[in-house]
């Protein structure tokens, strides 16, 4: 019986040397400058059974510090269910879901997906999916110029965050679209600028966050008839969890709803992976990117699952295409509709809830040491918020916290913090944040 995962045996490896017409296995790195080489033996332990193993690895992680950051990534409670629930082979497949009779399970669950986004946006329909929120918002332009035709700008609010900002400017360069930033006024969009903005013309998408970069929740009162009857559209960008909470996009008027779903089910991990969702009205379905499904019954009248309103060559002929976007984010669209679904809407509110009372009590305690203050006093926040500190540097505290297992936040100035709170957020961290604070 061959073995295919055994160490090669001397005989292999000389065997493998003859077919390659090299003497020795240095010969294979004979291109490797000498000062590049390690130069002595690998300082490998003695052989050891698993548990060893595992214990002398679990050993070497970083230690994970208590998350106060946020920015567009949450540190939120992921039950272990989801984990074992991703990994059936009933749901997930490498297989793209073009051959619906093999690919029922994917395909269920991007319909799943779709439906409880569209629920949790108020809007009509939901693709599956996009890369991440940044792409996402890029793509929501791109879609609002191709829906608009010959309009080529779009207007972004400059309290989104500067990381999706650049993510945009960099799609726009290069589809030859002008980005406008629309300026902030006292922490939220200057919606008077604004207007003034979409009475230059051309515009082809306003761009507005909820909640913005400083987590305030802005009121959005009126926007959506103000973008209509420039004739553009408006494209609302949101972290998903918190829409169980607030007013979602539908609600606010918005044609296109983009965002983060990272908060559904999946961990911090040293930068993702991510997954953005989109959603919009029905009047742009065919025009949205990324895939559809849809659900329908086969010849016996069974309910079934297939990809639906666009043809198979949209994905593979670039001049047919309506993005670049012809793939879908699997495994973390599997995550998400399995996170709501046992979650529910409820679990979803209690999530947001606990999330909000932890952040405003540690707010005011930050307050009640003297040296912070809330960066915007009048501002209505849910899970996060600017403080600016006195005597002290975002960084010092940065540091100061580390040392303790605690991560801080955001620094977005010399003396201004980013600092968000979530369920996972123990009492004890957040004692530890404000004594330390006192302390400095």
């Amino acid at each position: 019986m061959a073995h295919r995962y055994f160490p090669h045996t001397a005989e292999d490896v000389q065997h493998m040397l003859d077919v390659c017409g090299a003497k020795s296995i240095m010969d294979l790195y004979a291109d490797v400058p000498e000062q590049l080489r390690l130069g002595r033996n690998y300082n490998l332990p003695a052989a050891r059974d698993e548990q060893q193993v595992r214990r002398q690895f679990a050993a070497l992680q970083n230690t994970a510090l208590e998350c106060f950051a946020g920015a567009g990534a949450y540190a939120h409670f992921c039950p272990a269910v989801v984990d074992s629930i991703v990994s059936r082979s009933e749901y997930l497949t490498s297989y793209t879901p073009y051959q619906s009779e093999i690919s029922q399970g994917t395909l269920q669950y991007i319909f799943e997906y779709q439906s409880m986004l569209a629920q949790l946006t108020a809007m009509d329909v939901c693709n599956a999916s996009m890369y991440d929120g940044a792409t996402a918002s890029a793509e929501a332009i791109i879609m609002a110029v191709n829906a608009t035709r010959k309009r080529r700008r779009a207007l972004v609010s400059a309290t989104l965050n500067p990381d999706v900002i650049d993510v945009m400017r960099t799609y726009a360069r290069y589809h030859r679209i002008d980005l406008d930033l629309i300026p902030e006024a006292d922490g939220v969009t200057d919606l008077v600028a604004m207007e003034q903005l979409l009475q230059k013309g051309d515009v082809a998408a306003v761009v507005l966050p909820q909640p913005n970069y400083y987590g305030i929740v802005e009121d959005l009162s009126g926007v959506a008839d103000k973008v209509h009857a420039a004739k553009a559209l408006l494209v609302i960008n949101s972290p998903a969890s918190p829409l169980a909470v607030i007013r979602p996009a539908g609600k606010w008027g918005a044609d296109i709803a983009v965002g983060d779903a990272q908060s559904l089910g999946m961990p911090l991990c040293v930068g993702g992976p991510y997954l953005g969702y989109m959603c919009c009205t029905k009047a742009l379905m065919r025009k949205i990117p990324g895939r559809i499904v849809g659900a329908t019954t086969d010849k016996n009248g069974q309910r079934t699952f297939v990809l639906t309103l666009q043809a198979r060559e949209q994905h593979i002929r670039r001049e047919k295409a309506t993005s670049n976007i012809c793939s879908n984010q699997g495994v973390m669209t599997l995550r998400a509709a399995i996170y709501l679904s046992l979650l529910g809407n409820e679990g979803l509110r209690q999530v947001n809830a606990i999330s909000a009372d932890k952040a405003h009590r540690l707010a005011a305690a930050l307050v009640a040491t003297g040296k912070a203050r809330l960066a915007f006093p009048d501002k209505p926040f849910l899970h996060e918020f600017a403080i600016d500190l006195q005597g002290v540097s975002a960084q010092q505290l940065i540091d100061a916290l580390v040392a303790k297992g605690i991560l801080a936040g955001v620094a977005i100035a010399d003396n201004r913090l980013l600092v968000a709170a979530t369920e996972c957020c123990s009492e004890e961290a957040i004692q530890t944040y404000v004594s330390t604070l006192e302390n400095l």
